[in-house]
């Protein structure tokens, strides 16, 4: 294994953190970086990247939501030497117009440095440490995709999935999508939150339940339409096909949505209803 560090941006985040303790489970060396990290790192603050940059020969490269992969950084990332990228997306990026990701992907493409990217379906944790929380305590979520079957992932098995892609051969020019072993609607996961934790979970489908809601926060028309178009063209793609692309790169099986959610409700992120 290379002796020089695997620098793993965002190394605090729900889906940093998880990378890091993989690479480190596998014995790889690991330089953590973030805002709030020893190794300091701010998309924000240039001066923070050539530190954080130097020495590392590969690089789990992600930027928080709104927040554009820089061509600078990335090039200067292969300047100082690193040699390998892996990059997380996220799926059907064409079919909803997510030029901030599709942007990303071309970068790495085009950088010099062997590249790996992982396309993320929703990811488990949302209702727990992402958007998703808010919604599980207050017992309803408005997302205007109906039934439409999508492919949660759970975290630790996208940290598992990133950590061997970075260690090991053979994943040169691949993309891979990762998701769960089912396709759920979000009625189902609201379902299955309800019947493990007891909480009340009504989901709203609709456009309208979603436009609603959206505007009780606060939120302008304009940008909540550009929301519901792509919904729309996601809806349009119909169900998720699960994949087994964590257990082909990891070697085990993926977790359930309904074992995430027993294991999320004996935590402290959802008080007792």
């Amino acid at each position: 294994m290379d002796t020089a560090p695997i620098l793993v941006l965002g190394a605090t985040g729900s889906t940093g953190r998880r990378v890091t303790a993989h690479l480190r489970a596998l014995g790889a060396p690991v330089t953590a970086a973030s805002r709030h990290s020893a190794t300091r790192f701010d998309w924000n603050d240039r001066r923070t990247w050539e530190p954080a940059l130097r020495g590392a020969s590969r690089m789990f490269l992600m930027a928080p939501d709104g927040i554009p992969v820089h061509p600078d950084l990335v090039g200067l990332a292969v300047d100082l030497g690193v040699e390998r990228i892996v990059l997380l997306s996220s799926r059907a990026i064409e079919a909803i117009g997510d030029q901030r990701l599709i942007a990303a992907e071309d970068t790495v493409k085009k950088s010099g440095a062997a590249w790996t990217i992982l396309r993320i379906d929703w990811f488990d944790q949302n209702f727990d440490e992402g958007p998703f929380r808010d919604a599980v305590l207050a017992g309803e979520l408005a997302l205007p995709l109906g039934e439409c079957r999508q492919g949660f992932v759970d975290l630790d098995d996208v940290g598992a999935a990133a950590a061997r892609t970075l260690t090991e051969d053979g994943h040169t020019g691949r993309t891979y999508e990762l998701t769960g072993p089912q396709a759920l609607s979000f009625a189902e996961v609201c379902t299955v939150i309800q019947d493990v934790t007891g909480r009340p979970m009504r989901f709203h489908g609709s456009d309208d339940a979603y436009r609603a809601a959206q505007t009780s926060f606060g939120r302008s028309e304009e940008s909540v339409e550009r929301d519901l178009t792509a919904y729309a063209a996601l809806r349009a793609l119909g169900d998720t096909e699960p994949l087994d692309t964590v257990p082909r790169l990891t070697g085990r099986r993926a977790r359930t949505f309904r074992e995430y959610v027993t294991e999320a409700a004996a935590g402290n992120d959802w008080p007792r209803p």
